[in-house]
């Protein structure tokens, strides 16, 4: 696949990209209760010009610090890639660098896939949110009688099945198989009645692949490949510890060592949990995830669609304390279907984070300024992660942080490396030619 890329000016790049969004009749009939998302406020192209500096500025300090084994970052702003950056290595131990092509485990985004799928066949008509459990899956039973004649599709999507937080996830990671978890639901203890509280699941989440089955015929991938990968063009994209192996370029996962970062075999845990953690992609996939959930693609997911999947419905008071920036910054957080839904410095974030063995993810947007981010890196350490709420903030005007801890002075870390990560590579609105 021949790879060409193009570098215009940032300014015209900047001041195509911030320009007014035309709404669509389609927008224009959305509720003003709903997010909507063709209606955009301009970001000032300065502000945005000077945070994009910042960001590679962070971004350059991480790799000098080799506070990262690899990582790929992107921004898009109304449709356009207007920054693509990456640092770092695929694999430390052969020196591969880390490229706009290279594939990563999404982990915990693969839920706004699932989530997107099941919207999909929804409209179609085949299913409904409201479907009860019980009707379309012979095996479904909690441990409440009266739970499991309620639940629906939008309680194991919204996080609001009633279950502790995370059920069977420490047996399911001890080889348990995602089959028999599902089957012992009925043994475990409710936090509270089906749809009154909220309580993150990855198996009893992924019971949508079987919904899904039972109502199609197909396979859930099969379904995600057909509706949303191929017609998003995301080439890269993919399910399974095998198609992951399988990529041109694909980044291994990395512990830190005395001196450095070591590479190891991907985990096949969460892979057995599909929809809730199984989908591979490179950012180049990422980006044109991203323009499609802020509404660029209408003919895949329109607008209907996405105010349904954003739109926030049970509360998680514990997302506002959970990290420094969360604390200061958050002042309400819900989580919708697939995506956590926060008020972030007084405006609405549209967010979701993921984490499984050697692998981070995070991506957010601002619907109001038609604006996201999404970064992918292959390694543990919280450096990267406090990235993103800084270029939030110096995109919203707010008060500047170091949330990264990257304009401070480093500590000794047990992964300080001997050499210095890969020189950074960056794109402006780069694109891809076949």
């Amino acid at each position: 696949m021949h790879l060409r890329s193009f570098f215009p000016p940032l300014a015209a790049a900047l001041a195509l990209a911030c320009a007014p969004v035309q709404t669509t009749s389609a927008a224009a009939a959305t509720p003003s209760a709903t997010v909507a998302q063709n209606a955009t406020a301009v970001l000032p192209p300065a502000r945005v010009q000077a945070t994009l500096a910042a960001y590679r500025r962070w971004l350059d300090t991480l790799a000098e610090r080799n506070d990262v084994a690899g990582l790929a970052t992107a921004m898009v702003i109304n449709d356009k890639v207007v920054f693509e950056h990456t640092i770092g290595y695929a694999d430390v131990a052969t020196r591969q660098p880390v490229e706009p092509d290279t594939v990563f485990r999404l982990a915990s985004l693969s839920k706004a896939f699932a989530t997107a799928i099941t919207g999909l066949i929804v409209d179609g008509g085949r299913l409904s949110w409201d479907t009860r459990l019980v009707d379309v899956l012979p095996y479904f039973k909690l441990k409440d009688t009266a739970g499991t004649e309620h639940a629906t599709v939008g309680d194991i999507l919204g996080q609001r099945i009633g279950l502790p937080r995370n059920t069977y996830d420490t047996m399911l990671e001890g080889d348990v198989s995602y089959e028999e978890l599902v089957r012992k639901l009925d043994e475990v203890d409710m936090s509270c009645s089906v749809g009154q509280c909220y309580g993150y699941q990855n198996v009893a989440f992924s019971m949508i692949g079987d919904i899904l089955f039972a109502r199609t015929g197909n396979f859930f991938y099969r379904l995600v490949d057909k509706r949303i990968f191929y017609p998003l063009g995301m080439t890269d994209a993919s399910y399974g510890r095998a198609a992951l192996e399988s990529s041109t370029s694909w980044a291994r996962p990395h512990h830190p060592a005395r001196h450095g970062w070591v590479p190891f075999e991907p985990n096949e845990t969460y892979y057995r949990v599909a929809p809730a953690a199984g989908v591979n992609a490179s950012i180049r996939d990422m980006e044109k995830w991203l323009i499609a959930q802020m509404g660029g693609r209408q003919d895949v997911l329109p607008t209907t669609l996405l105010d349904v999947l954003h739109a926030p419905a049970i509360a998680t008071p514990g997302e506002l304390r959970a990290t420094p920036w969360r604390r200061q910054r958050l002042t309400d957080a819900h989580y919708a279907l697939g995506w956590r839904v926060y008020e972030y410095g007084g405006e609405t974030l549209i967010f979701h984070a993921g984490a499984v063995a050697g692998y981070r993810t995070m991506i957010g947007f601002f619907p109001k300024y038609h604006v996201g981010v999404v970064t992918l890196w292959n390694s543990t350490g919280p450096a990267p992660g406090g990235l993103m709420p800084m270029v939030f903030d110096d995109l919203l005007g707010l008060p500047h942080v170091d949330w990264a801890g990257v304009e401070s002075a480093p500590t000794t870390r047990s992964n300080a490396a001997t050499r210095p990560a890969k020189k950074a590579t960056t794109r402006r609105a780069a694109r891809r030619r076949h």
